[in-house]
């Protein structure tokens, strides 16, 4: 029965992931696309001018920053944010779809049994987990850690996946040069 169990959350799993991938094709939506929504190609061109490509670029502008724009007024700037918003559309999500893609979450290890049960199981997947403490408290170590354990096989408590560490104060090359050979 838990094999069954295990199998159906995997199968889940994979279904979340093939539509987070569908989803990806979508994330930027071009700037030109407000075209067919009725803009005028020169409005467009503006925008580009000002250095919006995509629509989701510019839902992050206050309509008082598109009307300073030169050539779009107050009423052209409702109707181009109205046409990107339906390109866009952001739209919500229901509570059953919230809850399938919550149960898709894997903890990865800290590699410490107490760090992982005080994190409720070890560091979240899909979330964001800030490290902060004073110098020499051990973070780039739980970093380190991470990008290990984040290598490993789910029943090993890791994530299966890729690890991608940018390190702006040149502590993992220092790492990589104390390992044993």
């Amino acid at each position: 029965m838990t094999a069954t169990l295990k199998a159906e959350e995997q199968n889940q799993l994979q279904l979340v992931e093939r539509e987070e991938m569908d989803d990806e094709d979508d994330l930027f939506e071009a700037i030109d696309k407000l075209i067919n929504q009725g803009i005028n190609a020169g409005d467009v061109k503006k925008l580009q001018d000002a250095g919006i490509y995509t629509c989701n670029g510019l839902m992050m502008f206050t309509k008082k920053n598109l009307t300073g724009i030169k050539g779009l007024s107050e009423a052209k700037v409702d109707k181009i944010c109205e046409a990107a918003e339906k390109i866009v559309n952001y739209g919500y999500i229901t509570g059953s779809d919230a809850l399938l893609k919550r149960k898709s979450v894997i903890h990865i290890t800290t590699g410490s049994q107490a760090l992982d049960e005080l994190l409720g199981g070890g560091v979240e997947t899909s979330a964001i987990t800030e490290a902060f403490g004073e110098f020499r408290s051990g973070k780039t170590q739980l970093a380190h850690t991470l990008c290990v354990s984040t290598q490993l096989p789910i029943n090993m408590h890791g994530g299966n996946g890729k690890v991608a560490y940018i390190d702006t104060e040149g502590n993992f090359v220092s790492f990589l040069l104390a390992l044993p050979s």
